[in-house]
C-alpha cells in the first residue's frame, strides 16, 4: 500500500485533527493545560484514526450530511408513532417478518454505518446478510414497502461520500 503524500495527509488529516481537539475542549474545558495536552492528544488520535479508517475515495459532502442529520429526528420520530399506532391499535395490524433488501453499499465501513443508522429508525432491524449483496432486514410491518425505504434510506447514505468528479 503506497503512503499517502504530505499533502494529502494534511488535507485529510487536518479536519479530523479538529474534530478530535473540538471533542477535548467539550470534554476537558479550554484552560491553557487543557488546550495543550488536548492538542498532543488530537494530534495523536488523527494519526491513529488515519492509520485505522485511511481516506477513502471521495469527499464527504456536509451539507448532505447536515441535511441526514437535521432530518432524522423527525423522520425517526414519525416512524416510531406509526409503530406505536400499529402495536397500540385496538386489533395490532402488526406483520412482522424478514425481508431480503439488495445492498448496494460494499462490505467495511460503509454498509456498517448503514446497517447502525437502519437499526436507529422504528419498524426495521438489520439482523444480517443472506448473501454478501443481501442484507435481511426484520421488518414489523410487511404491509409497508420495506425494500423501497431501504433501498432511499441506502441512496441517501451513499449520497453523502461524493466522487472526486463531483467538484
Amino acid at each position: 500500500m503506497p503512503r499517502p503524500s504530505p499533502l494529502s495527509s494534511l488535507r485529510h488529516g487536518a479536519p479530523r485533527a479538529v474534530a478530535f481537539l473540538a471533542l477535548w475542549l467539550v470534554l476537558h474545558g479550554g484552560g491553557a493545560g487543557a488546550l495543550a495536552v488536548g492538542a498532543m492528544t488530537a494530534l495523536a488520535a488523527t494519526r491513529l484514526s488515519l492509520a485505522l479508517l485511511p481516506p477513502g475515495p471521495g469527499r464527504i459532502a456536509w451539507g448532505r450530511l447536515a441535511g441526514l442529520a437535521v432530518g432524522f429526528p423527525g423522520q425517526s420520530l414519525r416512524a416510531g408513532l406509526e409503530v406505536a399506532r400499529l402495536a397500540l391499535a385496538p386489533a395490532p395490524r402488526l406483520r412482522p417478518g424478514l425481508v431480503a433488501c439488495p445492498a448496494r453499499l460494499p462490505a467495511g465501513t460503509a454498509r456498517d454505518v448503514f446497517h447502525a443508522y437502519l437499526s436507529l429508525q422504528p419498524g426495521t432491524l438489520p439482523v444480517g446478510m443472506r448473501d454478501a449483496r443481501t442484507v435481511l432486514i426484520h421488518a414489523l410491518d410487511l404491509d409497508r414497502p420495506v425494500t423501497r425505504e431501504v433501498a432511499a434510506a441506502e441512496v441517501g447514505l451513499m449520497r453523502i461520500r461524493e466522487s472526486r468528479a463531483d467538484g
